[in-house]
């Protein structure tokens, strides 16, 4: 072997061993790879958020013309700030209502309601309805919330946690903004949707990102509550093993590149 043929030799040999531990196929990357294919007209749904067992809802009630009326549907709190004789007042906050096993609330002056897989629409005309005629004169104005609405994101993103969604809407994909996507170590084709119903049942579904058609499942928007885990590749599940693995590729390779080193010397 000559002096050019063992130099084309080494470089030929690390080119394959950094390849070989560092190549990915390109379709496991990017999301929708195939959204030219998907039928977007069948994913015109708007999504809107159920009342699930132990939501929060904060709920006002208003009315231009009799404001003092609706005093007894506001549930309001003062609390104390400060202590000993210097304690004050600060401004009156609204209370939130714990939604029950059972899918009830405690309404003030209504009682109880069933508000369970309504949506906050139904839940703001069921209160209303109950209001006019027997309480009021004309139509409140009911405002209902999810005060925590909340999602949490885990495994291989570049910020896992929970968070909070104030618009008690957000997709797959705006789960994974929130934690800042995903790291290089993500498996694009198998996340999985950890989720509850009203029963307290968990299922957990395998999602697929790379697929387009992702945005007609039943899964695309995210319930309050639920997990988003992000599962790590091969790559990852390597690495994993610092002490042995990397210890052992990493003198492999300078190894192989010492020994082509000296072989080139050696013809020179």
């Amino acid at each position: 072997m000559n002096k050019i043929s063992m130099k084309i030799f080494t470089v030929w040999a690390v080119a394959a061993m950094w390849f070989a531990t560092s190549c990915t196929s390109y379709k496991t990357v990017p999301y929708m790879i195939n959204s030219a294919e998907v039928d977007l007209d069948s994913s015109a749904v708007l999504y809107e958020a159920r009342v699930m067992p132990k939501d929060e809802l904060t709920i006002t009630v208003n009315c231009p013309e009799d404001a003092e009326a609706v005093i007894p549907f506001n549930l309001t709190a003062t609390p104390a700030v400060g202590q000993g004789r210097g304690t004050l007042t600060s401004q009156p906050t609204l209370q939130t209502f714990l939604v029950t096993n059972e899918g009830t609330i405690n309404y003030p002056v209504l009682g109880t309601l069933k508000v369970g897989g309504m949506t906050v629409n139904q839940v703001e005309d069921l209160i209303a309805s109950k209001i006019e005629g027997t309480y009021l004169k004309t139509r409140p104005v009911v405002t209902v919330r999810l005060s925590n609405y909340k999602i949490s994101v885990l495994g291989e993103v570049t910020s896992p946690g929970t968070y909070t969604v104030p618009s008690e809407k957000v997709s797959i994909y705006g789960a994974l903004a929130l934690a800042k996507d995903m790291t290089v170590y993500g498996r694009r084709d198998n996340v999985k949707l950890i989720r509850e119903d009203a029963t307290g049942k968990k299922t957990i579904h395998e999602l697929d990102l790379n697929d387009a058609n992702i945005i007609k499942s039943p899964y695309f928007y995210l319930q309050q509550n639920d997990v988003l885990y992000v599962t790590p590749n091969k790559t990852k599940a390597k690495n994993s093993d610092i002490g042995s693995s990397t210890s052992y590729w990493v003198s492999s390779i300078s190894i192989l590149v010492s020994i082509a080193s000296l072989v080139t010397n050696i013809l020179r």
